[in-house]
């Protein structure tokens, strides 16, 4: 039994189909800022499929967000985007934007890290949740408020019924978050987004929120998109995982693959830094050095600079290639030492 398997729980294994909700193909993001041209994320490609929970992990700064931002038309107005991006059978990139906003309403749910930023302070959390409900699926504002009520316990709010009206200072930070979720619930989309949405929470809750979206997906077949740095998570929740780093997907694939014969030495060193409870009283493993600028990337391996193996010299000037080592199992990177 691996390393992984006697510490974590097995991932949850959701009906897939040949389908895809969502597919990004050569997505590319640069930003215009005051010194010159950004290049925030570089050649990404993924999809996820009804039913699949793809994971994107990486330190602050990897281009998660921003591939996801840019992946649903909502990338900055300095920024510019080519590559392609198709949900369900609609090509998005090549959309003006009223349709794109239509397709993404209705279609797509948000869960962001921080649910106070994401409601807003003065109105009743019924109204929020449904909100985007009236707008696409033309609900009525009687309709709508029924529609909250049901939305709120699907979440598990006690007493929605009297809690609809209330604003979200009246609920707990977990609360507010599974508010949020409500509100991505509600106009029952394909694709759910969920972006660090467990950071700012205790472990308790995170757990529960965690659970719940995982029930929430199991009963209405969503297909689902978690950006997070926590791999515990991953472990537990995903079908497939794409780690980033300086703007690129530097290894991807099935997440037993990933977790059991990491390949990429950026891979490797983040599982070696996960807390591991055996080893009580030892100092913590850190990824030596920081995160690379996107405005002072390496010519060759962006993780160059921080690798404890640089056992090829190409590294440094060239931009390994993205190749399979398995089934659905690829990375980049010209090191190919024995993984564990």
């Amino acid at each position: 039994m691996s390393e992984r398997t006697e510490r974590m729980p097995s991932p949850r294994r959701h009906p897939m189909t040949d389908s895809t909700v969502l597919s990004v193909d050569d997505l590319t993001v640069t930003v215009g800022t005051r010194n010159g041209p950004v290049r925030a994320v570089a050649g990404v490609s993924w999809q996820v499929r009804p039913g699949e929970t793809f994971a994107l992990v990486g330190e602050s700064g990897s281009g998660k967000s921003m591939t996801l931002l840019a992946a649903t038309g909502l990338a900055p107005r300095a920024a510019t985007v080519t590559g392609r991006v198709r949900l369900l059978d609609d090509e998005l990139t090549a959309l003006p934007d009223d349709r794109r906003r239509k397709l993404r309403g209705r279609h797509v749910g948000f869960v962001f890290q921080d649910p106070m930023t994401s409601l807003n302070p003065v109105l009743p959390v019924g109204r929020q949740v449904t909100e985007a409900a009236e707008e696409h699926l033309g609900l009525t504002r009687r309709a709508a408020r029924d529609r909250a009520v049901e939305l709120l316990e699907l979440v598990g709010i006690p007493s929605a019924a009297g809690r609809v009206d209330a604003y979200p200072h009246q609920f707990s930070g977990g609360m507010r978050q599974r508010v949020a979720i409500a509100m991505a619930l509600a106009c029952e989309p394909d694709l759910l987004i969920a972006d660090e949405p467990t950071t700012a929470l205790d472990v308790t809750t995170q757990a529960q929120i965690i659970e719940l979206v995982a029930d929430l997906q199991a009963r209405l077949g969503t297909a689902v998109v978690w950006v997070t740095h926590d791999l515990g998570v991953v472990a537990g929740i995903a079908d497939t995982v794409a780690v980033m780093y300086g703007g690129r997907i530097v290894e991807q694939g099935p997440v037993d693959a990933v977790f059991d014969t990491p390949t990429h030495p950026y891979t490797r060193a983040l599982l070696a830094a996960r807390p591991d409870p055996s080893r009580r009283g030892e100092d913590l493993v850190a990824i030596p050095g920081s995160p690379p600028s996107p405005l002072d990337l390496p010519p060759g391996c962006a993780f160059w600079p921080r690798c404890p193996v640089r056992a090829d010299p190409r590294c440094e000037h060239e931009l390994p290639p993205l190749t399979p080592v398995g089934d659905g199992h690829t990375v980049r990177t010209f090191y190919r030492g024995e993984a564990g």
